[in-house]
């Protein structure tokens, strides 16, 4: 098995030389998950003046230091209307929250405090300077950096930003990912199916969870086992402008596996095709230009596996991220394994929490690559190293959570 790459090695492969891909401004509303490309520094100040945080009275500490206390009111304060007047001593201004504090104030009586009679108010309770009083800058500077290259955007970022007055922001452009699918026995959902023919499904999979990863998906379709069809669909692929070819089926050397001849026709640099993995073992890798190309078995579960460890990775970096994989996490065998073979193992696993706080994990009891309601139903993957010796229950091991987005 010399010529099976370890699936570290193929990662490795897989990443050799990608570089984030170009920025674009991207306008807000399109910006939350994707990584700045530029440090990011605001065009304002906030607050821009020392503001008010409560409805109350704008007055001098000087006054209100012993009480109770009458003050005159002699003007009115609310957000964006500011007093165009100055507070003297014995005056006191009716201020709303976000109203701007004005000339000669420098605290802020909560109304709670007062008694109102006309243009008099009293004031029962002490409040010292500043009370009250969110200070010019006291959220950050005009031209301070908030947002640093390599960030990737949450909505709370996003918020930010737009109080940073940024309509739009610096990211790395989504990558772009065609997908295509081959087999003469591949059928839509819904068709009625013939003798020997099944319904596609691999490709449903793997572009959702390309799209998960803020990349765009081009459909390719279904193509027959015919080089000449192979080749347009790769073609068609390329005038996508796609960055990614993903392909699932036929990756293979077989009779009837011609997507590896239909790109070695059109000029493809083959990285690798076999992995010492299971589920997954002829996967593909290589560049037809600067289109990254992955090809994926035909199994449903061995693509979408060899997609969660190679496509997504390959996505993120793509993306401008840096967290390019789920880092493993230690769990507890719920049963007995015996030991393995010259391939890694992810097997597909569900997880309950143990009770010194360490999950506890139980593969399913078949692990065949056609099972698709088995992935649907697990929490993880459960990591066996290749020749990773017989294993008993309790024993601490390595999974890989599948995300859920509900």
């Amino acid at each position: 098995m010399a010529s099976l790459l370890l699936v570290a090695d193929a990662l490795k492969r897989v990443l050799d030389g990608v570089e984030p891909l170009p920025a674009e401004n991207a306008p807000l509303v399109e910006a939350e998950g994707r990584v700045l490309a530029a440090d990011v520094a605001a065009l304002r100040t906030q607050p821009p003046a020392d503001m008010s945080a409560m409805d109350g009275y704008a007055v001098k500490a000087a006054d209100v230091a012993k009480v109770p206390v009458d003050l005159k009111l002699v003007g009115e304060v609310a957000a964006g209307r500011p007093f165009s007047g100055e507070v003297h001593a014995g005056e006191a201004a009716r201020i709303f929250t976000g109203g701007v504090v004005p000339p000669g104030a420098d605290t802020i009586v909560i109304q709670e405090n007062t008694k109102r009679d006309g243009d008099r108010i009293t004031v029962d309770t002490p409040s010292p300077a500043g009370r009250h009083i969110r200070r010019a800058g006291l959220d950050f500077k005009d031209g301070q950096v908030l947002l640093p290259r390599g960030r990737r955007l949450s909505d709370r970022d996003v918020m930010l930003a737009a109080a940073m007055s940024h309509p739009t922001l610096p990211v790395h452009r989504r990558p772009k990912v065609a997908v295509l699918a081959t087999g003469d026995e591949l059928k839509p959902p819904g068709s009625k199916l013939g003798a020997g023919e099944i319904v596609y499904s691999n490709g449903f999979a793997l572009m959702a969870l390309a799209r998960n990863e803020g990349a765009t998906v081009t459909d390719i379709g279904i193509v027959p086992d015919k080089v000449e069809a192979t080749v347009e669909a790769i073609r068609r692929a390329r005038a996508s402008g796609a960055d990614v070819l993903l392909t699932t089926g036929g990756a293979s050397v077989g009779d009837y596996d011609l997507v590896q001849r239909g790109l070695k026709a059109e000029g493809l640099d083959l990285s690798f095709w076999r992995v010492a993995l299971r589920p997954g073992r002829p996967m593909m890798n290589g560049k037809l230009g600067s289109m990254h190309v992955l090809g994926m078995p035909g199994n449903p579960v061995s693509a979408y596996v060899c997609s969660f460890l190679f496509l997504v990775p390959l996505l993120r970096r793509l993306a401008g991220r840096s967290d390019l994989s789920a880092a493993p996490e230690s769990a507890k065998l719920g049963v007995a394994l015996p030991e393995n073979d010259e391939r890694a193992d992810y097997m597909r696993a569900t997880l309950v929490p143990g009770p010194d706080g360490v999950p506890v994990v139980t593969p399913a009891k078949t692990q065949d690559s056609s099972m698709m309601a088995v992935l649907a139903n697990a929490d993880c993957l459960l990591i066996r190293e290749p020749f990773e010796p017989a294993a008993p229950a309790g024993s601490r091991c390595s999974i890989l959570r599948l995300t859920r987005p509900f």
